[in-house]
């Protein structure tokens, strides 16, 4: 066992979230009476805090704005879109599968925990995870203060943690933790991308895949 705690990215990376999380913020955005957003510019700040996120998509709004958007993108996703977010294929005994074999797995995300616990419960998976940080609980991506969280509360080295997502906010918070990651390529962010941040793996189908290098 190489890696005996695998730290995962949520949306993008275990759940196929990311056509809802795009058509919320579009959504929201005529809402807020803003210039909604393309596809490709939302996709880009998947993995982010909402907070991070909306400045990054409104950079000439001032912080009233910002918060009218997270109130109208969480009432969207929460309560308006009614579009399934289920897990990819395979995953969800993938990692029950990991779990039985003694593996320590935790999740970092960019979700707020009002979110995350939600579709945890919603999908009977809080079990699986040893710990997990949110970004309302700590900092946005790429700070690795999540990532340093989790090390702290499982009493572990970076050396003994594997960090894997789906965008280059993940695998630069791995760099700045000195953990091991390995990016995927059905999420956010291509190929070309995820290997400036030299992960160990990048791979298309974790389940299938992700075995010989832990």
């Amino acid at each position: 066992m190489k890696y005996p705690v695998i730290i995962f990215d949520w949306d993008g990376t275990l759940m196929d979230s990311i056509d809802k999380i795009i058509t919320c913020v579009q959504h929201a955005a005529d809402a807020c009476q803003l210039p909604p957003p393309s596809a490709s510019e939302v996709r880009h700040i998947i993995g982010l805090s909402l907070e991070k996120s909306m400045q990054t998509l409104f950079p000439l709004q001032d912080t009233s704005k910002h918060n009218e958007m997270i109130d109208a993108y969480r009432q969207q996703y929460l309560h308006i879109n009614q579009q399934e977010t289920p897990f990819y294929p395979g995953i969800r005994s993938w990692l029950q599968s990991l779990k039985d074999q003694g593996y320590l797995l935790a999740v970092a995300t960019g979700k707020g925990r009002r979110g995350l616990n939600r579709m945890m419960d919603k999908y009977d998976v809080l079990d699986l995870f040893s710990v997990t940080y949110c970004a309302d609980e700590t900092c946005s991506k790429p700070d690795p203060l999540m990532l340093f969280k989790i090390l702290e509360t499982l009493d572990i080295t970076a050396e003994q943690a594997l960090m894997i997502g789906d965008s280059s906010y993940d695998l630069e918070m791995a760099n700045n933790a000195n953990i091991a990651c390995v990016g995927v390529t059905y999420g956010v962010h291509d190929q070309q991308i995820l290997s400036q941040f030299k992960p160990i793996a990048i791979l298309n189908d974790l389940p299938s895949q992700l075995g010989s290098y832990i």
